[in-house]
C-alpha cells in the first residue's frame, strides 16, 4: 500500500520544515513541498499541521512475556508503544524463563515474530537467571540481543561484574545495568526523603544507586566495555556520569519521564507513585535536567512496567514496583519540558530517537530510501491521560488526570500501519 502526509511538519536534518511524505513499494519515496498527486491504490492521510516525528526508540521496556502474561504480552505492549509513538524498544529479561541460552530465547523470539506490530529487540541476561552466579551462554545469543542485562535487580559481586565486561566487550555488545547495592536498601521502598519521614516509610537511599555506579564506571575503564546505566535518578549519578565522560570512559545513560517531571514531594499514598529507583528529591530533579541539557543524560526510557490492578492496590508499601509509560512519555516530556521552554522540541526527539539510535545500533532515520518508521502527533490536541484509554494492560501511571498535549495520531513501522487513532 502506498500513503501520502501531506501538509505536514517533518523532522529532517535536525530540524522541521513543512512538506509532504510520500510511501511507495514500503520505503519513503520522497520528503518533498511537490503537489501531491495519487492514484487508487494510495492512501491519502489527513493530518495537515501536524508533525511526524522518526518513530521513538525505548531501550527500557518490560513486556513481561514469557512468563508474566496477565502483566503485559508482546502483542500488548507493543500496541501500547505504537500508540505512544514508538516504533523500535528493547525488552528487557527478567522473564520466564530468562533469556540467558539460546534455548530460554527462543520462545521470546518466536512470539516477537508473531505477535509485535513494531520492532522489538531483546536483551540477554548477564547471569543464568539473573541470579549473578554463573555467566549466561553469550555464544548462543550474542547475535540476537540488542545488549546484555540483569534488569530489577544489580549485579553484588565485584569480579562477577568485572569478568562479565570482560567477556561481553569480546561481542562488541552493551551492557545496560541497573545498578543497585542491595545492602544499602534496608528494606526501602519510596526515595529516603522528607515524604519518607513526615508519613513513616522506610526509604531507598541515593546511595544504593550511585555507589553501584561508582563500581562499575571503575570496572569499564579496566575492562573496556560498552557501558549503558538504567534508569538514573540522582544528582550524584549524574556527576559521576558526567566526569567518566569527561575522562573518555565508554558510557552512556537514560532516565525516564517520571523523574524528571516529578520529585518526592508530589507523591500520594498509592501504589502508582511506586517504582525502583524511587522519584527523587527536587535537587535530584534539577540534576537530571541539566545533565539533559549538557549531554550527561543521553536518552529517555520509560521503563514500562506493567503490573496487575491487584499488585498495585496494596499502598506504597505494599504494591509491586513498576509503572507503565509507553503511552504517556512524549505527551508527559513535551507538556511539562518542551512547552515550558526547558527543552527545545529537536532535542526531545535526540533524546526519544537519535541517541538511542546511534548508541544501540537499532531503529530508522526518517530519510528518503528507508522504511518508513515514524510517528504523527497533533501538538494543538489538549486532553487528559486516562488510563482505562490504554492499550497496556497496565493502567498504574502517576500521570493519571493529568492535562496534556500533544496526541497521536498515527504510527507506521516497516510501512505499515502501527495504531491510527479512530
Amino acid at each position: 500500500m502506498n500513503y501520502i502526509l501531506p501538509n505536514v511538519n517533518v523532522f529532517v536534518q535536525g530540524g522541521f520544515v513543512n512538506s509532504n511524505i510520500f510511501i511507495a513499494d514500503g520505503l519513503i519515496s520522497k520528503i518533498s513541498t511537490t503537489k501531491p498527486s495519487y492514484s487508487s491504490d494510495t492512501i491519502l492521510f489527513e493530518l495537515e499541521g501536524c508533525f511526524v516525528f522518526p518513530g521513538f526508540i525505548d531501550v527500557h521496556v518490560h513486556l513481561r512475556e514469557p512468563g508474566f502474561f496477565y502483566k503485559e504480552t508482546i502483542e500488548t505492549g507493543t500496541k501500547a508503544a505504537a500508540h505512544g509513538g514508538y516504533t523500535t524498544v528493547c525488552a528487557m529479561p527478567n522473564l520466564s524463563p530468562t533469556p540467558d541460552s539460546k534455548e530460554n530465547l527462543a520462545p521470546q523470539l518466536e512470539s516477537i515474530q508473531k505477535n509485535a506490530c513494531i520492532h522489538v529487540h531483546p536483551y540477554g541476561t548477564i547471569s543464568v537467571g539473573e541470579k549473578g552466579e554463573e555467566f549466561a551462554e553469550y555464544d548462543e545469543i550474542a547475535k540476537q540481543v540488542c545488549g546484555f542485562s540483569d534488569d530489577g535487580r544489580g549485579v553484588q559481586n565485584d569480579e562477577f561484574m568485572g569478568s562479565a565486561m570482560r567477556k561481553i566487550s569480546k561481542y562488541g555488545k552493551i551492557i545496560a545495568a541497573h545498578c543497585e547495592d542491595n545492602t544499602l536498601l534496608h528494606g526501602g521502598y519510596i526515595h529516603d526523603g522528607e515524604y519518607a519521614t513526615l508519613h513513616g516509610h522506610k526509604g531507598i537511599c541515593s546511595a544504593s544507586e550511585w555507589k553501584q555506579i561508582e563500581r562499575d564506571l571503575a570496572l569499564v575503564k579496566e575492562t573496556g566495555c560498552k557501558y549503558h546505566v538504567c534508569h538514573i535518578s540522582t544528582k550524584e549519578s549524574v556527576a559521576l556520569i558526567r566526569k567518566a565522560k569527561a575522562c573518555g570512559i565508554d558510557v552512556t545513560c537514560e532516565t525516564a519521564p517520571h523523574y524528571l517531571v516529578m520529585n518526592d514531594s508530589m507523591l500520594e499514598e498509592d501504589g502508582r507513585f511506586k517504582m525502583n529507583p524511587p522519584i527523587r528529591s527536587e535537587a535530584d530533579r534539577l540534576a537530571l535536567i541539566e545533565g539533559i541539557l549538557d549531554g550527561t543524560i543521553d536518552m529517555i526510557a520509560t521503563d514500562h512496567a506493567p503490573h496487575s490492578a491487584d499488585e498495585k492496590s496494596k499502598g506504597l508499601a505494599g504494591s509491586m514496583m513498576g509503572i507503565v509509560g509507553l503511552e504517556t512519555a512524549f505527551p508527559v516530556l513535551y507538556t511539562d519540558l518542551v512547552q515550558t521552554g526547558i527543552l527545545t522540541l529537536e532535542k526531545l526527539v535526540e533524546l526519544l530517537h537519535t541517541n538511542p539510535r546511534k548508541r544501540f545500533d537499532i531503529g530508522t532515520p526518517l530519510e528518503e530510501g528507508q522504511p518508513a518508521d515514524l510517528t504523527v502527533f497533533d501538538l494543538r490536541k489538549q486532553y487528559k491521560i486516562y488510563p482505562d484509554e490504554f492499550l497496556s494492560k497496565g493502567r498504574s501511571t502517576p500521570f493519571a488526570g493529568k492535562e496534556v498535549f500533544g496526541r497521536c495520531e498515527l504510527t507506521l513501522c516497516n510501512s505499515k500501519i502501527a495504531y491510527q487513532r479512530r
